[in-house]
Parts: C-alpha cells; sequence; structure tokens
C-alpha cells in the first residue's frame, strides 16, 4: 500500500511540473493566466478585449489543467520552432494534436 502511495504521489508531482512548465510557456507568449473557481470545468484560453488569457479552474486536477494547457499551448505558439523540454513537448503533441501553423489561434 505504502508503494501504491508513492507511485501516486510521483504522478500527481509530475502533472503538477507539467502544468506549471506550460503555464510558463502561454506566459512567455503573452498570455495572461488566471486562477479561478471555475466548478472542475477545467477552465481554458480565451480573448477579453483582444488580450490573450488562460483560465485555470481551481477546482480540477492538475491532469486536466495541463491537457487543456496543451491544447491552448499549440494554439498560441509554434512549438516546432522553439526548444521545449521532451517531456513536455510529448505531452503537448499527445494532449493537443499539433497543429500547422495555418491552423494557429488568433489573436
Amino acid at each position: 500500500m505504502r508503494e501504491r502511495t508513492a507511485y501516486y504521489t510521483r504522478i500527481r508531482m509530475f502533472e503538477q511540473r507539467i502544468l506549471e512548465e506550460l503555464l510558463a510557456l502561454l506566459e512567455a507568449n503573452s498570455v495572461t493566466i488566471r486562477q479561478e473557481q471555475l466548478g472542475g470545468s477545467g477552465g481554458g484560453l480565451c480573448t477579453v478585449k483582444g488580450e490573450p488569457i488562460f483560465f485555470v479552474d481551481t477546482q480540477t486536477s492538475s491532469a486536466e489543467s495541463a491537457a487543456i494547457c496543451a491544447e491552448a499551448v499549440s494554439k498560441v505558439m509554434d512549438i516546432e520552432s522553439i526548444y521545449i523540454k521532451p517531456e513536455v513537448r510529448q505531452f503537448i503533441e499527445r494532449y493537443s494534436g499539433t497543429r500547422k501553423s495555418s491552423e494557429k489561434w488568433q489573436r
């Protein structure tokens, strides 16, 4: 039982670290990050008064928030043109399906 608890703790830590890396990528691309209680909906990327904002739902898991954030990263930036840590890049590719530059999100 103790080993199982340690395993799940490592997974949660990994998910949280990936989420932090993804949020940093969004911030580096002029996306405002807001952490709000949204009832477990997960949040997402939107534009308010012409400014991109990514909402992180504080009532959802790090894994779900990271998956939503990965999709936002793939919309905001061309991940092929910059260095991204391999595990973060794999996460983005797994959860967003990388898009062609012509399909990028428009500000």
